[in-house]
C-alpha cells in the first residue's frame, strides 16, 4: 500500500482535488427541485443499500415472528381438536340418552295402553356361540320372571325367555333357528309358523300354495303357541313365492327395525284382535255398479261372492258333503242301524239318480209300484193236517 501511495501520489493527490472540487460544486448547484445536487447523489447511492438492508431485516423478523406465531397456532389446533373431541363425545353421549329416554318414553306408552302385565328389561349381554342368536336382560326369578315368557318391544315380538336366574335371564331371540311361534297375517289371515334363520329375517312355514298372501302383507301373532299373546306385530313380508309343497315366505322382524336395548317381558298375556288391514286407496272416489243386464244374474251391492276352493282340503270336505248329501246321510248320525255312505260313489251321478226316481215315483198312481220293482211270488196258504182217530 505505501508503495502505491509513494508512486501514484501526484495522481492520488489530482483525484482527490478533483472529488473535492465536483463535492464543492455539488453542494452549490441545486436542482429544479430546489434540493444539492450532492444530497441528490447520497440519496441515490445510499436507497439500493437501504432498501437491501431493510429486506433483510423484515425477513427475519417476519420469519421469527412467524414462527412463534405458528407455535401459537399448532399450540390452539390441538386444543382446537381435543375440545371438539370432547364435544363430539358429548353430544354422542347426549345423543345416545336421549334415544334411550325416547324408547323408555315409548316402553312406558306401551305399557300403559297394553292390557297385558309387563316388565321392563334392559339388555346386558349376547351369547358367546359363533352365531349365537341368545342375549341376557337384567331381569330374573326375583322380578317374577318364567321360563316360557315372551319378550316384545312396542314395534314387534323379540323372542322369549328360555333362563332364568335370580338376577337375570337368557332370552332366544325370534331369527334363532330353534325358535317358532304361531303367526297370522293382516289381510288374507293366513296361519302358519314363524322360524328363524339364523340371519336378520325369518321365514313363515306351512303355508299352502294356493292360500293367497300379498308382499309387503304384516303378519301378527295368533296365540296359537300359548307364549305370545295374540295380536302381537311381528313383521312385514318381503318375499312372497310358491315353493314345492309349501309357500316360501320370508318376513322382516318388525321388532328389530329400531333396535332393542330395552324390552318388556310379558309376565301376564292377554289376546287382542287382529287389526284389520287398511284401505289401499281411502281417498279414491267409486262409482255406483254397472245395471244388471236383463237375463243376467248378479249379487246384490254390498255383498261378496261365495269363498273359493282354494285347498285341497277344502275341495275334499266338498266332496264328502256332496256324498253325504247324495245318499240322504247326516254326519254325526250315530243311530244304531244307520250305515256310512259310500265315499266311492260319484256325488253327481248319485244325485242324478235320485231326482230321477223321484220323478218316476211322482208319475206313478197310487197303489201300483213304480216300474221295475220285483214281484214277491204268491204263497199258497198251508192246509191244516188231517185229524186222526183214536183206536
Amino acid at each position: 500500500m505505501d508503495f502505491l501511495l509513494n508512486r501514484y501520489r501526484n495522481l492520488v493527490v489530482l483525484l482527490v482535488v478533483i472529488v473535492g472540487q465536483l463535492l464543492l460544486l455539488a453542494y452549490q448547484v441545486k436542482s429544479n427541485h430546489e434540493v444539492r445536487l450532492v444530497r441528490v447523489w447520497a440519496v441515490t447511492a445510499i436507497t439500493p443499500i437501504a432498501r437491501t438492508i431493510e429486506a433483510v431485516r423484515s425477513s427475519t423478523f417476519g420469519f421469527f415472528n412467524d414462527y412463534f406465531f405458528l407455535l401459537d397456532v399448532r399450540d390452539e389446533n390441538h386444543r382446537t381438536k381435543a375440545e371438539n373431541g370432547r364435544l363430539k363425545l358429548e353430544n354422542q353421549f347426549l345423543k345416545t340418552e336421549l334415544a334411550t329416554a325416547d324408547r323408555a318414553r315409548a316402553l312406558a306408552a306401551f305399557q300403559t295402553r297394553s292390557p297385558s302385565r309387563t316388565v321392563a328389561a334392559r339388555i346386558i349381554g349376547n351369547g358367546t356361540g359363533t352365531n349365537s342368536q341368545v342375549v341376557f336382560v337384567d331381569r330374573g326369578s326375583t322380578s317374577g320372571v318364567q321360563d316360557g315368557m315372551a319378550v316384545i318391544t312396542p314395534d314387534g315380538i323379540v323372542g322369549k325367555v328360555i333362563g332364568v336366574y335370580p338376577l337375570a335371564s337368557q332370552v332366544m331371540l325370534i331369527t334363532d333357528q330353534n325358535f317358532a311361534a304361531g303367526v297370522i297375517s293382516e289381510k288374507n289371515r293366513v296361519h302358519g309358523t314363524l322360524r328363524g334363520l339364523g340371519r336378520g329375517t325369518c321365514q313363515v312355514n306351512w303355508v299352502q300354495n294356493e292360500e293367497k298372501l300379498d308382499q309387503g302383507e304384516k303378519f301378527y301373532t295368533s296365540g296359537d303357541d300359548r307364549v305370545f299373546p295374540k295380536g302381537l306385530p311381528v313383521g312385514e313380508v318381503s318375499t312372497t313365492k310358491r315353493g314345492v309343497d309349501f309357500k316360501e315366505i320370508y318376513v322382516v322382524p318388525s321388532g328389530f327395525q329400531n333396535g332393542f336395548e330395552e324390552v318388556l317381558i310379558v309376565l301376564e298375556g292377554v289376546h287382542q284382535p287382529i287389526p284389520d288391514a287398511p284401505e289401499a286407496s281411502p281417498n279414491i272416489r267409486l262409482m255406483a255398479a254397472p245395471p244388471v243386464e236383463p237375463g243376467t244374474t248378479s249379487l246384490p251391492v254390498g255383498s261378496t261372492s261365495p269363498k273359493a276352493l282354494n285347498t285341497d282340503a277344502d275341495r275334499l270336505l266338498d266332496h264328502y258333503k256332496k256324498v253325504g248329501q247324495a245318499q240322504k246321510y247326516t254326519y254325526g248320525d250315530t243311530t244304531p242301524g244307520v250305515k256310512s255312505p259310500n265315499f266311492n260313489l260319484n256325488p253327481e251321478e248319485a244325485l242324478k239318480k235320485a231326482a230321477a226316481a223321484a220323478a218316476e215315483a211322482a208319475q206313478t198312481p197310487p197303489g201300483t209300484a213304480p216300474a221295475g220293482t220285483p214281484v214277491p211270488p204268491v204263497t199258497p196258504p198251508a192246509t191244516p193236517p188231517a185229524p186222526q182217530s183214536r183206536p
